[in-house]
């Protein structure tokens, strides 16, 4: 995967992918225990393909770094890598990637009988209701977040 500065707005970095670079890595076909350790008598190593496992729709995939800290609720760390999907459809629920009068941002789309809301999920910020006469455009759907620990 090549950092492929794709545009910038917002609050929020984009690049692009890059599907002729496969990345893969070893993989247990186990569960690790979050709880008590378990034997691993017949612990089996494969291989699992990143790209495979994050990305559905190479052509309309993106990656954004996260900016600010709105959705950390929805465990969206400043800082933390997206990976966006433009095929898929908004729905009520989803997190997306908006680009409301000439801004990205990231938000929970909300379908209320009243309007939409791009919701954040951190009390120290208001839902936003959109107008009329906002121009917004769902730019994708946050499929995966990838963050260091």
């Amino acid at each position: 995967m090549k950092r492929n500065e794709k545009t910038r707005g917002g609050h929020l970095q984009f690049y692009g992918f890059e599907p002729e670079d496969s990345i893969s890595a070893s993989f247990s076909k186990n569960t690790v225990s979050a709880g008590f350790p378990s034997p691993a008598d017949d612990f089996k190593e494969t291989r699992i393909s990143l790209d495979k496992s994050l990305i559905k729709n190479p052509d309309a995939t993106f990656f954004a770094r996260v900016s600010g800290d709105s959705m950390i609720g929805a465990g969206l760390d400043d800082g933390d890598l997206l990976v966006i999907d433009r095929s898929l459809e908004p729905e009520n629920g989803k997190v997306a990637v908006c680009f409301i009068d000439g801004e990205f941002t990231v938000k929970r789309l909300e379908i209320k009988k009243d309007g939409l809301y791009l919701m954040p999920e951190n009390r120290k910020y208001k839902p936003l209701k959109v107008e009329d006469e906002n121009n917004l455009l769902v730019w994708g759907i946050v499929t995966h977040v990838i963050k260091a620990l």
